[in-house]
């Protein structure tokens, strides 16, 4: 049965969190020193604060050591991280999120009790999937309900050397958490078809090059990466069908709840306080049905989010009939981006002409909440998948 009820462990886990942001996060992320750069620079040290709450290994099993979180709990961290600071919720759930399916569901034994100790004895461990190429044309706005291709190109190369090992040659663009990252997933093109590797940042042989704010928008850690004769140990191949098992819409889709949030929460405070025509902003009508709107987009775009987030941890549902079969993922990325972005636009309203200065923080969550509207493929593509379910179309 389709059920939101929160349970203690996951009451108490949010709890911790918000605390967390409140007393640590937020002081930092809303400063003026923070704000008004164009280019600001990642908050490494919160983050590493906030992963010695065990964040990282939020979705690593408790037999392998982490917390067993499922992906509703992960998306309830994920928000609450970014109420204080986006980039720092960014970075944590890609690492938490790659690091609960290389351990519970990639590695084999072997690879995990290698990986495994090292991983959730540092901190400033963090993991990137670098699987995107510059040359990508993603098929479905350009193939609607015809056959797809085989995916995106692949274009870096894994050829094997005289002793086994794997020598990776090749670039990936805009690779989340490339900057912070100590261990990449990488895929790779060889001759008989696209593999995946573990590739280690001490391996040698790897570049990354992170990509100005001011040239590409992005949240958290983003970077692009050079393999140049990059020497992989066999033992680092991982068997894999699909990339469909790294698709993880939701969690992306909570950060974008929370930085909503702060904007909504931050329109209330001020509201209490800036008096005009005689008392608080907030007895004003307009301002009261403004942030009535606000506080209903969010609860609308947080529930479909965590119904999509219940969904993937209750696969069953699907297939016994108990919900449309439509993609949520993609619903609850459309319907989410458009309306938070609208929330936060109107939450920076009640700050009047402050609203858009850099001093202030509503600039910063309006400029986060529209970087949402462009992730992905875009709403436009996202909304033609679907029309394919729709059609019946596979």
């Amino acid at each position: 049965m389709y059920n939101l009820n929160l349970n203690e462990e996951q009451i108490a886990i949010r709890d911790t969190v918000c605390d967390f942001v409140k007393n640590e996060i937020t002081p930092v992320a809303v400063h003026p020193d923070r704000l008004e750069p164009f280019d600001p620079p990642l908050p490494t040290e919160l983050i590493d604060q906030a992963a010695e709450l065990g964040l990282r290994a939020l979705s690593i099993s408790e037999e392998f050591g982490g917390a067993g979180a499922d992906m509703l709990t992960c998306c309830i961290v994920a928000e609450e991280l970014a109420v204080g600071d986006a980039d720092v919720a960014s970075v944590l759930a890609e690492t938490a999120n790659l690091a609960g399916i290389l351990f519970g569901k990639l590695l084999n034994k072997e690879q995990r009790e290698r990986l495994l100790p090292e991983f959730l004895e540092d901190n400033k461990y963090h993991i990137a999937l670098a699987s995107s190429e510059a040359e990508f044309d993603g098929w479905i706005g350009n193939n609607y309900c015809r056959s797809k291709t085989d995916g995106s190109p692949v274009n870096t190369k894994a050829v094997q050397d005289v002793n086994g090992n794997w020598v990776i040659n090749g670039t990936k663009t805009r690779v989340s958490n490339a900057t912070v990252a100590k261990l990449f997933v990488v895929q790779a093109d060889t001759k008989d078809g696209p593999i995946l590797l573990i590739a280690p940042k001490e391996a040698g042989g790897i570049i990354v090059n992170e990509i100005n704010r001011d040239g590409g928008w992005y949240i958290g850690s983003c970077g692009d990466v050079i393999f140049t004769d990059c020497t992989i140990s066999e033992e680092n191949i991982i068997n894999l069908n699909t990339m469909d098992v790294f698709e993880n819409v939701g969690i992306s889709c909570a950060i974008n709840v929370g930085v909503a949030r702060a904007a909504f929460e931050a329109a209330v405070e001020y509201s209490k306080i800036r008096i005009q025509g005689g008392g608080p902003i907030i007895q004003h009508q307009a301002i009261g049905a403004k942030l009535a709107e606000v506080a209903i987009s969010l609860e609308v775009a947080r529930t479909i989010i965590w119904r999509a987030a219940w969904t993937s941890d209750n696969e069953s549902t699907m297939s016994e009939g108990n919900l449309t079969g439509l993609p949520l993922n993609n619903i609850a990325h459309i319907s989410s981006t458009e309306i938070l972005y609208k929330a936060a636009k109107d939450s920076a309203e009640c700050f009047g002409a402050m609203g858009v200065m850099r001093d202030m923080p509503l600039q910063k969550f309006i400029h986060q909440t529209r970087m949402f509207l462009h992730s992905r493929s875009g709403n436009d593509d996202s909304k033609l998948q679907i029309a394919e379910a729709v059609a019946g179309y596979e």
